[in-house]
């Protein structure tokens, strides 16, 4: 992938609180009768899944907040929302969250796969950023604002779907939130700290939340004794209409199921000890916009709230 890289020669800018609450301040509405999704079954098979392996080391821009109100620290890589760090600088919490497109019949693209891009700073600061990504075959645009909640433990990403033909006015957005919880994920026979997930109800609007979490407050780093358990929380202005959890690299990977049937299915609500990932469908509004939260906290429910919040 060959991206074009306009931000400031130092990224070690922090992001106004001014900015982090504009976003924050988006009208965000219940939709009344929001349905609870159906999964196929609640556990998915195939764990431990696909080894797993750190993120790039180059990074394309990199945020945090002025405030002692939010403990994230995020990068973008590769044109996609990278290492997350939460409660602490040294302790990252995903590998990759990123977009899919597919028309539900002959295509599925992958942000990182199947788009290029290009990154600039959205303001002075240099720590919150904008990527947009061109699909290869020129049908649309995806353009990402990225910034953490100065006032919450999260990362809010604020994203407009371009379509270029019209035919890509009816193709369907997904996201993809590949975690790395603690530092670690658990797939294959080698790694070690393993991650599980879950799809639970948000706290506001009826929406639900993709939940990926480690309970163990032990390091394999001895000197890493201050770790804690965290829950990684990813909800949307809008309801997911179908969502599931997965193992990476398995049947039950979600890119895995778009890539061979350009489809999600069969879905799961949990996968239990492994490499874990999740995938949802996004319901954008009126003029192809949307806004997704990632929350983090020691508990579900504060994960969660956090991102609800944001």
């Amino acid at each position: 992938m060959k991206a074009q890289i306009l931000m400031p020669r130092a990224l070690s800018c922090l992001i106004t609180a001014a900015t982090a609450f504009a976003l924050a301040g988006l009208a965000i509405t219940a939709e009344a009768g929001a349905a609870t999704p159906a999964w196929t079954a609640t556990s998915a098979p195939g764990g431990p899944g696909a080894t797993s392996y750190l993120d790039l080391g180059r990074k394309d821009c990199l945020g945090s907040a002025t405030t002692n109100g939010s403990r994230v620290w995020f990068t973008v890589a590769d044109g996609v929302l990278s290492d997350t760090y939460s409660p602490t600088t040294d302790n990252s919490n995903l590998s990759t969250l990123q977009y899919l497109v597919t028309d539900g019949h002959s295509f599925t693209d992958l942000q990182t796969r199947d788009m290029t891009y290009a990154a600039r700073a959205t303001d002075e600061t240099g720590m919150s950023c904008e990527i947009a990504a061109t699909a290869r075959s020129g049908r649309y645009r995806i353009v990402t604002d990225y910034l953490t909640d100065a006032a919450r433990n999260s990362v809010v990403m604020h994203t407009r779907f371009v379509p270029l033909v019209p035919a890509a006015r009816a193709y369907r957005i997904y996201v993809r939130y590949d975690a790395m919880i603690n530092g670690a994920a658990g797939g294959g026979t080698t790694n070690g700290g393993a991650n599980s997930a879950t799809i639970t109800p948000g706290s506001q609007r009826g929406a639900n939340a993709l939940v990926s979490y480690a309970t163990l407050a032990r390091s394999s780093q001895t000197q890493r004794d201050y770790e804690v358990p965290v829950y990684g929380a990813l909800t949307a202005d809008h309801a997911y209409p179908e969502s599931s959890s997965g193992f990476a690299g398995t049947a039950s990977d979600g890119l895995t199921q778009l890539d061979a049937q350009d489809q999600l299915g069969p879905t799961y609500r949990d996968a239990d000890s492994g490499n874990v990932v999740q995938t949802a469908e996004i319901d954008p509004a009126h003029d192809r916009s949307f806004t997704l939260a990632l929350g983090y906290g020691q508990t579900q429910a504060s994960a969660v709230q956090a991102a609800d919040a944001s």
